[in-house]
């Protein structure tokens, strides 16, 4: 798919029919995630595939919104391994994991794969229900599956500002 189409197309899908990812293209999005860019390459990402029954369960226990995903993913980052830019007022591990979602993200409407990223989710559960180590903060949550009929972005979806509004050359 078209770099253009997919950043266009893609939308926040909020009702999925319940299937799993498959394999390959799962591969294809964690493989887009592992080469998102860190700073000075840390790498300090870690995701967490949840597709059992169980561990979807447990994603019920903290967001209203897995909106019946078969394929879910935690994005976390290791506290102890960011980078602190000069003058130690911001520390690199909320935006590589944020890099690195959006790559997910990204990665998967190229595969024809539906997405939703959750902020909406209790990150002192997440990191107790699914027994995460204590070095590693929960970023977001992405929901992965496809979406059941009928399913499309909401209604100003295609709605943009113009490049004039968000955009000023200094």
């Amino acid at each position: 798919m078209d770099f253009k189409d997919v950043v266009r197309d893609r939308y926040s899908c909020k009702s999925y029919d319940g299937r799993k990812v498959e394999q390959e293209k799962l591969d294809a999005i964690l493989e887009a995630g592992r080469l998102a860019p860190t700073a000075k390459n840390l790498q300090e990402q870690h995701i967490y595939v949840v597709q059992s029954d169980d561990g979807l369960a447990k994603i019920d226990k903290v967001t209203p919104c897995r909106y019946n995903a078969g394929t879910c993913l935690i994005v976390t980052f290791d506290k102890n391994n960011v980078y602190t830019y000069p003058g130690s007022q911001r520390e690199s591990g909320v935006e590589d994991a944020t890099i690195v979602a959006t790559h997910l993200m990204l990665a998967a409407a190229n595969e024809g794969v539906d997405s939703c990223w959750l902020n909406c989710i209790d990150l002192e559960m997440t990191h107790s229900v699914f027994n995460l180590p204590d070095n590693e903060e929960v970023l977001m949550i992405l929901d992965l599956g496809y979406a059941t009929p009928g399913t499309g972005p909401l209604s100003n979806h295609g709605k943009r500002k113009p490049v004039s509004e968000t955009v000023t050359y200094l």
